[in-house]
C-alpha cells in the first residue's frame, strides 16, 4: 500500500530516492529517566591531551583530513538538531561562545558524541584488495553546524591514513587533528569556529585490516571444489562502523550514504541500494560500483559485502527485488529457495500488517559461512549466517525449519522497527528488538497457522525462559541507561529480546489487535526515517487507545513494566472472612524473587515494587467454566467481586497466560486445580515448577501436576512439562537417588511414548507408526527425546539399530526429524568407532543443518578423552566453525560426564575465549551462562567464586547471574532436595 502523503517523509509509491529521506526529519531528542551532565575539565586536562596526543601519534598513523565551509544551510530553517535530554552541544557545560572554555571541556573526553555537528550525508569510497586484506578509502562527510564549534568531534577506531587533498573552495584552516582511542574518537580542532546554520564538508582518509574477527569489516572463508574461497562482509552493530571508516556511530546521527566500493572483477559487491553505475578500468581491469544513495539511516546499518556468489531471486507483487545470495554450490542446490520464497511473502504480510510500505526497491539476503549473530537485519541487505538461512530439505528437520523461519521473520521485522525507526539510544533497543521477537511468532503463525505458535511456543520458548532470568535479583529494567560503548553490550540480552516481546505481547491483549496495528501504523508513520524513545510509542498506542472510549494511559502502565527490574506474583484467595460473601476473592502483588537475598532487601522490594497488572480470571469446577473477566490490579492487596463460588469451584488467573506474571494459589485451589486436570483437562495452569523452586510452593505440587501427563493429547502441555523436567534434570542428575525421579519421567511418558510410536518404518521399529501433522509429529518428537533422555530400553535399542543400519549400509535413512536424539543417543550408548563414524560425517556433509546436529552428537559421549579431544581441536584447529566452539563448549557441559571437563576447560581458556568473543555481545554471555548453569555443589560455586575474583571479571553482567544461579542450584539441593526425593518415596496429600 502506498504511504499517507500527508506524513513526514512520505512518497507516493514507496519507491522514490528523494532528497526527502535528507531533509524532512528531525534528529530526535534522547528521552531517558534523568538527563546527564559533565563539569568542566581543569587546564590540566588539556595538557594531559597532549601528552596522550605524542605517545598515540608514536603508534599510530593519523588521518589526513580536509575540511571546507559548503556556504548556508541548505534544509528547513526551522528544522531541529540532537538537542535536549543532553544531547545539545552545549548541554555538557560546553557553551561555545568562549573559545577558552570549549578547549577546558574537551568535549571529546565524554563518551557521547556532542551534539554541536549533524552528518547529512557521507560520501563514501572503498578499494577492497582481497589479496592481502586491506582495504583504502575516502570518506566526505557533509556536516550541519547547529552549535558554533571549533571541535569536530566523530567516532574512529583502528583506522589509519595518508595524505589526500581533495580540491575545493572555502578551505577552513586546521589547527591539529588527532585520535582519542579511550573512547574510540576522532578530534579535529579548527582555528575558527564552525558557525550554526551552515553546512561544511570534512574529507578524511583511511585504510585498515580486513580482520579475521567477526565485528567490523571481516573476512570469511568456505570452500568449493577443494579450492579455498574468501569473501569480506561488514558488521556494524551496535558500535563498529567506526571499525571501518570514520563516522558519527551513534543511532540519532542518521543521514544518506552514497558508496563506491572498487574491487577485483573476480568479485561482486553488494550494499545497502542497488548499483547504480558500474565501470571497468582500462588499467588494471578493476570494477568499480556506485551503489545508488540510500534512506536517511543510522550508521550501524551500512552495510557491504565483497564475495563471488551467486544468487537466486524472485520479486513481489509491488516491484521489490528479493535475491538470496550464497556459496554456488549452496544455491544449486536450493538449500536458499525456502529463504527467498518466505521472505517474498512476509514483506506482503508486514506491509499489510503495518500499513506502511516497504522503503527501498530491493532486498538482499547474503549467506555467511560465519557471523557472530544468528542474523543482521541492516536495510536492504540482511546478513545470516548460513545455518540461520539455508534449508536442505531432504535432511532439515521440521525444529531445524521453524527455527530458521523464525530468523527470517525476525530480521524482515527489522525493516521497519529498528530500519525505518530506530532507537534514540540503547537503553531502548528492546523496541526493536522485542518487535521483531513478538513478530517472529505472529509472521511464523501468518506463515504456517497451524504451527500455532503465539499461543503455545511463545509461552514456553519466550515468556517461561526469560521469567527465570527476570526473577533474579541480578536482573535489570528492560530500559536502562547506557553511556560508554563498553556498556552496550549489557544490553542486548534476553531480557529485551524476550522480556521486550512479552511485555508487547501483553500490551497487544490487552488494547485487542485492531487498536495495536492503528497505534503501531501511527508510530512508524511518525518517525519513519528517524528516531524514537519509549514515550513515542506510548503515545501513539494511547491516542489509539482514546480513539476508541478506552481511557487507558499506557505510558503510566508500561513505565512501570519497562522501567523497573522483575515482574510480580500475583496470589488469589477466595475469601474466607464472615464479613464478605464467598462471590469475592483477595488478590495480591509482590516481587518474585527466585534467588536468596536478605531479608532487608527482600522487604525493600516488595514495598517499592509495584505493578498495575491486567489480570484475567476464570472460574469453574469439574462440569461447567465460567468465562472469563479481567480485572485491573493497581494496589498491594485488593479485593474484587468475580461470581458466586463454592468449596469445590476452581480459580485460574491469567488465562492463556497473556500477562507477564505469575500466579499462585493457596494449597486448596492447587488441589482443585489438579483434580480438574485429572478429569477434564479444559484449561491447562503453567506447571508451578519455579514457584515451587522459589519456595513459594511444596515440591511435590508440579510433580502431582506433571502427573496428569498420560491423559494428555496435546503438544503445549508436553513441551511445557519437557522444559520443567529438564530443568529439575539438570539439578539431580549427578546425586545418588537420580534413579527415582527418572523413573517417575519414565512412568509419566511410557503409555503415551507407546502409542505415538516413531515417526517412521525402520530397522528395529516397535510400537505403531504414525505419520500425521506438524503438531502430532512434534509432540511425538517430545516424547521419544523424553524417553531416550530417561533411559526407555527401547528408545535406546531403537536409535541403537537406526545408527547400526546406518554404518552398515552407509545409508543414512534415520527421519529427520528426531536424528538429533537418535544420533547423540547412538554417541552415548556405542563405542568410539561410532564417535569416529560421526566426526567423519560431520566434515564430509555440506548439509548446514546436518552439520549441527553432528557436531551436538559428538558431545554426547560417555568417553571423557574423546571430549576433550573434541574441546581441544574446537579451540585450537579449523576443524570446527570458529561461532560453534561456544556451543560445543556448552553442550559438553550439559553431559553429566563431560560438566567438570568443560569447566575446567572454560576456566583453562578464558583469557583466550574472552579476547575472541569478548566484543561480539551475546556470544560472552551465552558461553558463560551455558557452562555455569549446571553447576550445582558446594565446590562448584567455590571455583565460580574464585573464577571471578581471579578473571577480574567479576563487573560484567553475565557473571553475577551466573553466580546467583549457582547459589541458588546450591541453596535447593540444602533446602529441598530431601523433600523432593521424600514426595517421589511417597507422595504427600495436598489436603
Amino acid at each position: 500500500m502506498g504511504l499517507n502523503d500527508s506524513s513526514p517523509g512520505a512518497m507516493r509509491n514507496g519507491r522514490g530516492l528523494s532528497d526527502q529521506w535528507a531533509d524532512s526529519v528531525v534528529v530526535r531528542p534522547r528521552t531517558t529517566e534523568r538527563h546527564i551532565t559533565v563539569h568542566k575539565r581543569l587546564v590540566l586536562g588539556f595538557a594531559l591531551s597532549i601528552v596522550t596526543l605524542i605517545i598515540v601519534t608514536a603508534v599510530a598513523v593519523v588521518l589526513s583530513i580536509r575540511f571546507e565551509d559548503c556556504g548556508d544551510r541548505r534544509g528547513a530553517p526551522g528544522e531541529a538538531g540532537p538537542r535536549g535530554s543532553g544531547r545539545s552541544n552545549g548541554s555538557r557545560g560546553d557553551r561555545t561562545g568562549d573559545r577558552g572554555d570549549e578547549e577546558s571541556v574537551q568535549p571529546w573526553r565524554n563518551p557521547r558524541l556532542p551534539g554541536s555537528l549533524r552528518p547529512r550525508h557521507y560520501d563514501l569510497r572503498i578499494s577492497v584488495y582481497m589479496d592481502n586484506f586491506t582495504f583504502s578509502g575516502e570518506v566526505s562527510v557533509e556536516l550541519e553546524c547547529l552549535n558554533a564549534t571549533r571541535f569536530i568531534v566523530l567516532h574512529a577506531d583502528r583506522a589509519g591514513g595518508r595524505p589526500a587533498n581533495r580540491p575545493g573552495g572555502g578551505v577552513m584552516r586546521i589547527h591539529r587533528h588527532f585520535p582519542f582511542p579511550a573512547n574510540q574518537m576522532y578530534v579535529v580542532a579548527l582555528h575558527r569556529e564552525m558557525k550554526p546554520m551552515r553546512v561544511y564538508r570534512l574529507n578524511m582518509s583511511f585504510d585498515a585490516a580486513i580482520e579475521d574477527e567477526l565485528l567490523g569489516f571481516f573476512r570469511s572463508a568456505y570452500s568449493l571444489h577443494r579450492e579455498r574461497r574468501f569473501l569480506a562482509v561488514t558488521q556494524f552493530s551496535p558500535i563498529h562502523a567506526r571499525k571501518a571508516f570514520p563516522c558519527f556511530d551513534e543511532p540519532i546521527y542518521k543521514a544518506t550514504f552514497s558508496l563506491t566500493l572498487r574491487h577485483d572483477p573476480q568479485y561482486i559487491s553488494l550494499s545497502n541500494m542497488p548499483v547504480e553505475a558500474s565501470s571497468l578500468s582500462d588499467e588494471d581491469g578493476w570494477v568499480t560500483n556506485r551503489f545508488a544513495r540510500t534512506p536517511r539511516m543510522s550508521t550501524y546499518y551500512l552495510a557491504w559485502a565483497v564475495c563471488n556468489f551467486t544468487y537466486r531471486e524472485t520479486q513481489t507483487d509491488s516491484g521489490v527485488t528479493i535475491r538470496l545470495y550464497a556459496r554456488p554450490d549452496a544455491i544449486s542446490s536450493g538449500a536458499g529457495d525456502y529463504a527467498l520464497h518466505i521472505t517474498k511473502r512476509l514483506l506482503g504480510f508486514y506491509e499489510d500488517y503495518f500499513k506502511v510500505q516497504y522503503s527501498l526497491p530491493k532486498l538482499d539476503l547474503l549467506a555467511v559461512p560465519k557471523h557472530p549473530y544468528a542474523a543482521m537485519e541492516n536495510w536492504g541487505l540482511s546478513v545470516f549466517v548460513e545455518q540461520k538461512i539455508l534449508l536442505d530439505a531432504e535432511v532439515s528437520s521440521s525444529s531445524y525449519q521453524m527455527e530458521l523461519t523464525m530468523v527470517v521473520v525476525h530480521e524482515i521485522c527489522h525493516q521497519w522497527f529498528g530500519d525505518l525507526v530506530t532507537p534514540v539510544w540503547w537503553e531502548d533497543v528492546w523496541l526493536k528488538e522485542g518487535f521483531a521477537h513478538f513478530f517472529e511468532y505472529v509472521g511464523t503463525d501468518f506463515l504456517f497457522p497451524k504451527w500455532n505458535m503465539e499461543k503455545q511456543r511463545f509461552l514456553t520458548d519466550v515468556l517461561h525462559e526469560v521469567m527465570l532470568l527476570d526473577g533474579l535479583s541480578s536482573s535489570h529494567p528492560i530500559s536502562q541507561e547506557v553511556e560508554r560503548a563498553t556498556d552496550i553490550d549489557r544490553v542486548f540480552d534476553w531480557i529485551a529480546y524476550k522480556k521486550g516481546a512479552a511485555l508487547i505481547r501483553m500490551l497487544a491483549n490487552v488494547m485487542g489487535q485492531p487498536l495495536f496495528q492503528k497505534g503501531l501504523n501511527d508510530y512508524l508513520l511518525s518517525h519513519m526515517y528517524s528516531n524514537a524513545a519509549r514515550d513515542d510509542l506510548w503515545s501513539k498506542l494511547s491516542q489509539a487507545m482514546h480513539s476508541e472510549g478506552r481511557d487507558i494511559n499506557i505510558g503510566e502502565m508500561m513505565d512501570r513494566w519497562t522501567l523497573q527490574m522483575g515482574y510480580p506474583v500475583v496470589t488469589i484467595s477466595k475469601n474466607q472472612s464472615e464479613q464478605r460473601p464467598t462471590h469475592y476473592i483477595t488478590i495480591n502483588q509482590k516481587h518474585f524473587l527466585m534467588g536468596a537475598i536478605t531479608k532487608v532487601l527482600r522487604l525493600y522490594f516488595w514495598s517499592v515494587l509495584q505493578w498495575q497488572i491486567p489480570l484475567t480470571v476464570a472460574v469453574g469446577n469439574q462440569s461447567s467454566v465460567c468465562v472469563e473477566q479481567l480485572i485491573w490490579i493497581n494496589n498491594r492487596t485488593e479485593t474484587h467481586r468475580i461470581g458466586q463460588m463454592d468449596d469445590d469451584t476452581w480459580l485460574l488467573g491469567n488465562i492463556n497466560q497473556t500477562g507477564y506474571f505469575r500466579v499462585n494459589y493457596d494449597l486448596q485451589n492447587w488441589k482443585l486445580l489438579i483434580q480438574q486436570l485429572h478429569s477434564n483437562p479444559q484449561v491447562t495452569p503453567p506447571l508451578g515448577g519455579s514457584l515451587a523452586r522459589a519456595g513459594y510452593l511444596p515440591q511435590g505440587v508440579p510433580l502431582q501436576l506433571i502427573g496428569y501427563l498420560p491423559e494428555e493429547t496435546s503438544f503445549l502441555p508436553w513441551h511445557s512439562a519437557s522444559r520443567a523436567l529438564y530443568q529439575l534434570d539438570k539439578l539431580l542428575d549427578r546425586t545418588d537417588e537420580y534413579r527415582l525421579f527418572s523413573d517417575y519421567v519414565l512412568k509419566q511418558v511410557a503409555s503415551r511414548y507407546h502409542q505415538m510410536g516413531w515417526p517412521s518404518n525402520g530397522p528395529g521399529t516397535e510400537g505403531n507408526i504414525l505419520q500425521a501433522s506438524y503438531q502430532t509429529e512434534e509432540l511425538q518428537r517430545e516424547l521419544i527425546m523424553l524417553a531416550c533422555s530417561f533411559g526407555n530400553k527401547q528408545c535406546h535399542r531403537q536409535a541403537v539399530a537406526y545408527i547400526s543400519d546406518w554404518i552398515s549400509s552407509n545409508k543414512n535413512r534415520i527421519p529427520p526429524n528426531i536424528r538429533d536424539i537418535v544420533y547423540c543417543t547412538g554417541v552415548s550408548l556405542m563405542d568410539e568407532d561410532v564417535w569416529e563414524f560421526i566426526w567423519m560425517k560431520f566434515h564430509s556433509t555440506n548439509a548446514v543443518s546436518e552439520k549441527k546436529i553432528l557436531l551436538e552428537a559428538l558431545t554426547c559421549s560417555d568417553n571423557t578423552f574423546l571430549l576433550n579431544r573434541l574441546l581441544n581441536l574446537s579451540l585450537s584447529s579449523d576443524l570446527v566453525p570458529e561461532q560453534d566452539v561456544i556451543d560445543v563448549i556448552i553442550h559438553v557441559g550439559r553431559n553429566p560426564q563431560g560438566r567438570n571437563l568443560a569447566w575446567k576447560y572454560f576456566r583453562e581458556k578464558w583469557d583466550i575465549l574472552n579476547a575472541r568473543y569478548g566484543e561480539a555481545l551475546f556470544m560472552n554471555s551465552k558461553l558463560i551462562g551455558g557452562v555455569t548453569e549446571f553447576l550445582n555443589t558446594e565446590k562448584e560455586l567455590y571455583e565460580l567464586k574464585e573464577f571471578i575474583q581471579s578473571s577480574g571479571v567479576g563487573a560484567g553482567p553475565a557473571l553475577p547471574r551466573a553466580l546467583e544461579i549457582v547459589e541458588g542450584n546450591v541453596r535447593w539441593h540444602r533446602l529441598h532436595r530431601r523433600q523432593f526425593y521424600q514426595w517421589l518415596r511417597k507422595p504427600p496429600s495436598l489436603g
